[in-house]
């Protein structure tokens, strides 16, 4: 983290050391920590931060279910999470995930903003015994609870005049969750417009949509084990995003207002503080069989949901909240 900053922090105030460490953290430094940390200390930059680590397994998969029952049974945790793993709904029990989602209810509850990458997968393929196939949504990506994003770039490999949908950038629709009440119209908008969409057989229109917003996700240089390396994915984009929320709640903590805490609501009802992405390519899916994912479009869509946050705008709508 300090050899990050070193190259890239000197231009602003920022910290150059974790505030507080839970959980295991031990052995080489891993890329997606170093990436999510060194991102979100830059974008938050001088916002106390926690590297909150679960080790082990369940069944295989992540093991969500042990972290979040751990910030359930600890009373002071911090108020925004970023999370860049995730699974694919198959893999895991509807019970088991739904046990999980219950908990980001929960820790909504408590006023905590948990942010999840989408995925690099695109809409995703999953091709069963008799070569049929179907896209393949990711969880917790896919919970009503959290708040998903998705990933963006550059139109030009030298310019940055404009963005457009990363065709890698996860997205779709649960087979798990229902469409939550907040996302309803916007999303039905979504699939009664012009825009081209793939077979209805390959997904559930009814349930859950995402992603929610999206951030750059190419193009990033971090620090791991003392190199230089560039990565890319939506694992960028999402502790891009949390960064900005979290200067977002500094300013509302600062003028006497509390935390934003599950975004989601917050999000659908100001859609204009989002730059509207709508170039790019289909999101990849089962490319195998020459079959696309979801379209970029005007407003939400699968690939970016909806879109960049303009930081100034961002802020503005925050301190507007009750």
């Amino acid at each position: 983290l300090k050899e990050f900053m070193n190259h890239f922090g000197k231009g602003f105030p920022h910290l150059s050391e974790i505030s507080h460490e839970v959980g295991p953290n031990s052995g080489k430094t891993g890329l997606e920590a170093n990436l999510d940390v060194q991102y979100i200390m830059s974008l938050g930059a001088n916002i106390s931060t926690t590297f909150w680590s679960t080790g082990g397994l369940h069944e295989g998969q992540e093991p969500f279910l042990e972290w979040m029952l751990d910030l359930s049974n600890t009373s002071v945790i911090p108020s925004i999470f970023s999370v860049s793993y995730g699974d694919h709904e198959r893999t895991l029990s509807t019970e088991y995930m739904r046990r999980i989602n219950l908990e980001f209810q929960k820790i909504g509850i408590r006023g905590v903003s948990v942010l999840f990458a989408s995925g690099d997968d695109g809409a995703g393929c999953h091709r069963f015994e008799d070569e049929s196939y179907t896209f393949e949504p990711d969880f917790p990506a896919s919970s009503p609870f959290v708040t998903t994003v998705g990933g963006t770039m550059f139109t030009g490999l030298f310019t940055d005049a404009n963005e457009k949908g990363n065709d890698i950038s996860g997205g779709g629709f649960s087979n798990v969750f229902s469409m939550p009440k907040y996302q309803e119209e916007t999303v039905t908008g979504y699939l009664n417009s012009s825009v081209k969409l793939p077979d209805s057989k390959y997904y559930n229109s009814s349930n859950r949509a995402y992603p929610d917003v999206s951030a750059m996700s190419d193009d990033f240089w971090i620090i791991i084990n003392r190199l230089l390396m560039n990565v890319a994915g939506t694992s960028a984009a999402t502790p891009t995003v949390a960064g900005m929320i979290a200067l977002a709640n500094d300013a509302r903590l600062n003028a006497g207002k509390s935390v934003l805490g599950f975004l989601n609501p917050f999000i659908y009802q100001n859609p204009d503080i989002f730059f509207d992405v709508t170039l790019g390519d289909p999101s990849q899916a089962c490319w195998l069989n020459d079959l696309d994912g979801y379209s970029v479009s005007e407003g939400w869509d699968p690939v970016t949901g909806f879109g960049t946050p303009d930081y100034h705008r961002l802020v503005a709508a925050a301190m507007k909240c009750s």
